[in-house]
């Protein structure tokens, strides 16, 4: 069942069993806690570009798609 949800469930269920139940809470917020701030929260310039360049791409393959289809 790899892969699947039903085998995630299975996998979060095994876990919880060996590590704890609060295994998911304290693996967060060990990530949380070694943030630095970096990725789009420090700079609106760099979330900026990254929204024109996804728009882009979307609209692009929106009309590649809609000039197959004529």
């Amino acid at each position: 069942m790899t892969g699947s949800t039903s085998g995630g469930h299975k996998a979060a269920e095994t876990n919880k069993e060996r590590y704890g139940k609060d295994f998911y809470n304290r693996i967060g917020a060990l990530g949380g806690k070694k943030s630095t701030g970096g990725g789009f929260a420090a700079s609106k310039e760099r979330a900026i570009e990254a929204g024109r360049k996804g728009a882009k791409l979307r609209w692009e393959r929106y009309y590649k798609l809609k000039e197959t289809q004529e």
